[in-house]
């Protein structure tokens, strides 16, 4: 009977339907957060729905039809980039991001004081984005915009979202005063300590290590899906005996996909995820043909 729950578990199938519901959870809490917390008061969140927050304000278009249509370029060019996978979840989640949003818009408001705004719409975003992240998906397409920067140019996903959310609250500033500027700064940073909760430490690099008996296969489709490479070193278990160990450096954004190219090759693998607090010296990141590799080896 365990081994028959066991393998549904680990069907593919099973685990898609976990993301998905996962997905939709997480999109239907942020959605709630910020229309009955943060649009109430005036207080913005970061990237794609904080423009679409400000113009709300200045215009009163809807913001769910202004969410879909900003977050449809960054998907664009995600896809070109991205797993196909990721961009699947990360569409479904924004479109039912979208369509709570005009939900939960003809509610009455939950509060309208600012500090209960800040406080209980940061957590509950905080807890929707990274159920959404931790489940493959995103809500934002500036995060999107954040890995492919970080895959080319190395600069860190998070310190790329934080600047060009710190711009958004600036323009905001000036739009509706200060005051909101930096209630939506506090906003944000709930946000993410929440979202690292959520996450298990998500705002830092991960470095996953890999004890299984499948190395090259796992370690092909690293490199084919992600784009990293993997350190392979031999190793010898007290019990199991001769082992190959793989080692490999990542965003938090990829390691729900490392668990189902693992999962889908070596169910026994042994897996541990760990932070990395820095990153000294270079590594291949760029693709090129696994036969040049293979030859030079």
């Amino acid at each position: 009977m365990r081994n028959i729950i066991f393998k549904l578990l680990n069907s593919k199938k099973i685990r898609l339907i976990v993301d998905f519901a996962g997905i939709l959870i997480g999109a239907v809490i942020a959605a709630f957060a910020i229309e009955e917390f943060l649009v109430p008061c005036t207080i913005l969140d970061g990237g794609v729905v904080g423009i679409g927050i400000m113009i709300n304000n200045l215009t009163r278009l809807p913001l769910s039809i202004l969410t879909v249509v900003f977050n449809i370029p960054f998907l664009i060019v995600g896809s070109r980039k991205m797993g196909k996978m990721f961009i699947v979840k990360s569409a479904f989640g924004m479109a039912m991001f979208s369509v709570f949003l005009e939900l939960f818009s003809k509610l009455k408001n939950a509060t309208n004081e600012y500090l209960l705004a800040v406080s209980f719409g940061g957590v509950l975003l905080g807890i929707g984005v990274g159920l959404v992240i931790r489940f493959g998906g995103c809500l934002d397409g500036t995060e999107t915009v954040a890995i492919l920067l970080n895959k080319r140019y190395k600069f860190p996903v998070g310190k790329i979202v934080l600047v060009f959310n710190i711009f958004i609250f600036i323009v905001a500033g000036f739009l509706f005063g200060f005051d909101r500027s930096m209630y939506s700064l506090l906003t944000y940073f709930i946000t993410s300590k929440v979202l690292d909760i959520v996450e298990n430490g998500m705002e830092q690099t991960k470095a996953a290590m890999i004890i299984t008996n499948d190395s090259k296969q796992i370690s092909k489709e690293i490199y084919e899906r992600l784009g990293r490479t993997v350190t392979i070193m031999e190793g010898e278990g007290l019990v199991s005996g001769k082992k190959v160990v793989l080692y490999c450096v990542l965003t938090r954004f990829e390691i729900h996909e490392l668990r189902d190219i693992i999962k889908s090759i070596d169910a026994s693998a042994f897996i541990a995820i760990s932070d990395v607090s820095e990153i000294i010296g270079t590594h291949m990141k760029s693709k090129v043909s696994l036969d040049k590799v293979e030859k030079k080896q």
